[in-house]
């Protein structure tokens, strides 16, 4: 049964956009071949997705002796509250007194 009426040229426009896709020329500068079974395919690379994957490891919790020692001997509660208010060095400067930034809030 024919194609009529406004479906036909919608069909020949979808073939058209298929035959053009088909015929690009390979990256490489050769000539365009089409896949088939038998013939030949442009060749590709693979790279795997579990390239340099490494196995998990259960690594064994410290002893809390050790740890409370670890810590005693870098400065204890306060060496490492010390680091946690030092700014990090790609955080940006806080405004100057007095100049308030506002978020439009209307407050």
């Amino acid at each position: 049964m024919p194609t009529r009426g406004p479906a036909r040229p919608l069909l020949l426009l979808l073939a058209l956009a298929a035959s053009a896709a088909w015929a690009q020329p390979r990256p490489d500068g050769g000539e365009a071949v089409a896949p088939t079974a038998a013939g030949p395919v442009a060749a590709g690379s693979y790279r795997s997705t579990f390239e340099g994957y490494r196995a998990f490891e259960d690594v064994k919790p410290t002893p809390w002796r050790q740890a409370n020692e670890t810590a005693r001997a870098r400065g204890g509660w306060r060496a490492y509250a010390q680091e946690a208010q030092a700014p990090a060095a790609s955080e940006p400067a806080k405004p100057a007194a007095g100049h308030h930034h506002h978020d439009g809030g209307g407050r």
